[in-house]
């Protein structure tokens, strides 16, 4: 949990503390429309929150976080209901709904359900225990997830493994865009001899970076080589599968990962045959898991999946059922981008 930096209103000079009264006074405008600049609304003008932020200013007048839970109506607080025991992926989510409304403003309670059904109802009760304002459910993958139905009193949001409930509010990578995104980039390059190494077919991401990978080609009038390849999400599995490619496909000269675990076994094995990266193969991983792309020799060229702006995302549509703003339903698939490295570069 991440606490809020807390100060008190300063005085006025005048023997008593600044209220936000003197605040919207000085501004001229509501109580009400006060209340919304000083909290981050989006429903109040950008000139009418710069002059109540210029009045705060002048006024020395800084809500602590009791009375900021008093005027918003809010507490501050998000649940953040995981089974990713890993932290992988629930951790930059964590990082980015507390940053959605800038450092500090939103503290959240983070409890790990161990894919327990019967932990995860404690957990919410301990939740709603502590007042949160809503809850944010992290999968481990994107394949969907039980929903916890609609009788919390709290508004509910699935962030990575989307709700097996369309009327549900989900956000998800969009990972079919994803394996589009890596082809097309080899394409752009100059590769014309592309496969796809990724892991395990029951998930649905690998299943979805290959639509992507496959979309691309086809567009471009290329002939994937061979089959997509799947297997398991490690390492071992990346060099098994490169070194069979190589034996049936000595010609190939591009190859999208479907993880930068299997990625960095793909490196392994090319360097073990004798083949350079990226002048005689090209390769391009997926998660951008920072760790190993950077410490990759070449470093690797990833797809980066955005987690902290899903997880921004998902705390900003929390407060915004909050504030009565209607926030949707069904899956929602959030851009994900290419971090380019030195696995990927045109041919000399």
């Amino acid at each position: 949990m991440a606490d809020s930096t807390q100060s008190k209103p300063r005085s006025t000079g005048t023997g008593r503390a600044t209220t936000l009264g003197d605040v919207a006074k000085r501004a001229g405008v509501s109580l009400a429309t006060a209340s919304k600049a000083i909290n981050g609304r989006g429903d109040v003008a950008a000139a009418t929150r710069q002059r109540v932020m210029d009045a705060a200013e002048e006024l020395s007048f800084t809500p602590n976080a009791l009375a900021r839970s008093l005027i918003a109506g809010r507490t501050g607080t998000v649940g953040l209901l995981t089974s990713d025991l890993e932290g992988r992926f629930v951790i930059p989510i964590l990082m980015g709904a507390e940053d959605a409304f800038g450092a500090g403003q939103v503290n959240v309670f983070l409890c790990d359900a161990r894919g327990d059904a019967i932990r995860e109802q404690h957990h919410i009760r301990a939740l709603l225990n502590r007042r949160v304002d809503g809850i944010i459910v992290v999968g481990r993958q994107t394949d969907p997830r039980p929903s916890l139905g609609h009788d919390l009193p709290v508004p509910v949001v699935y962030a990575y493994a989307p709700s097996d409930d369309p009327t549900d509010l989900s956000l998800t990578p969009d990972n079919r865009a994803g394996g589009r995104m890596a082809t097309e980039h080899l394409i752009g390059l100059g590769r014309t001899r592309i496969a796809h190494i990724s892991g395990d077919p029951a998930y649905a991401a690998a299943q979805d970076r290959a639509v992507g990978v496959r979309e691309a080609t086809d567009a471009a009038g290329l002939e994937l080589v061979g089959d997509v390849m799947f297997s398991d999400w490690s390492e071992h599995w990346g060099r098994d599968a490169a070194s069979l490619l190589l034996t049936r496909h000595p010609d190939v000269d591009g190859i999208v990962c479907g993880s930068d675990q299997i990625a960095r076994g793909v490196l392994d094995a090319l360097r073990d045959a004798g083949r350079t990266v990226p002048d005689d193969v090209a390769v391009i991983g997926y998660d951008n898991w920072e760790v190993l792309a950077t410490n990759s020799r070449p470093e690797l060229t990833s797809v980066d999946a955005n987690m902290q702006q899903l997880g921004r995302t998902a705390a900003r549509r929390i407060f915004d059922a909050i504030d009565g703003a209607d926030i949707g339903s069904g899956t929602e698939y959030l851009p994900v981008r290419l971090v380019q490295r030195g696995s990927t570069v045109p041919r000399r």
